[in-house]
C-alpha cells in the first residue's frame, strides 16, 4: 500500500504543515516510517505539532486514499510514538541523512553494509 500512496501521503503531510505554518524542510517516506525535518514556530510545541500531523493525516489518508467510511475510533495508522531531536548547527547533516534513507535501506536489505 505505502509504495503506491507515497506521493499522496507526502502531499497530505505538506498540506497539514502549511495549515500550522510548519515548514517541511526535508522528508523521506520509508516503507514503515517517515523522516521529516520540520521548522516549527515557537508558538507550537513539538508534541502538539506531531499530534496534529499524525491524527489529521491518518484521518485524511483513510478518507481520501483508502476510502474508508465511518469513525476511525480504535484504529491505528501511525505508530504511537515518535523520535525528535533539535538540529541547530547540524541541519545540513540532518538533511543529507534524510535524503540518503532510501539508499541506506536498500543496502541494508541487500546486506551490503559492513559493520566493523
Amino acid at each position: 500500500m505505502f509504495g503506491k500512496l507515497r506521493k499522496q501521503i507526502g502531499a497530505i503531510l505538506r498540506d497539514l504543515c502549511r495549515q500550522k505554518e510548519v515548514e517541511l524542510v526535508e522528508g523521506k517516506a520509508m516503507p514503515d516510517h517517515v523522516h521529516m525535518l520540520l521548522k516549527i514556530p515557537p508558538k507550537y510545541s513539538v508534541a502538539m505539532t506531531m499530534g496534529f500531523l499524525k491524527s489529521k493525516s491518518a484521518i485524511r489518508i483513510h478518507r481520501e486514499l483508502l476510502r474508508t467510511r465511518g469513525t476511525l475510533f480504535g484504529r491505528a495508522f501511525w505508530a504511537r510514538g515518535y523520535c525528535v531531536s533539535t538540529v541547530g548547527l547540524d541541519e545540513d547533516q540532518t538533511r543529507q541523512y534524510i535524503r540518503d534513507q532510501e539508499k541506506l535501506q536498500r543496502d541494508l536489505d541487500q546486506g551490503e553494509l559492513d559493520f566493523e
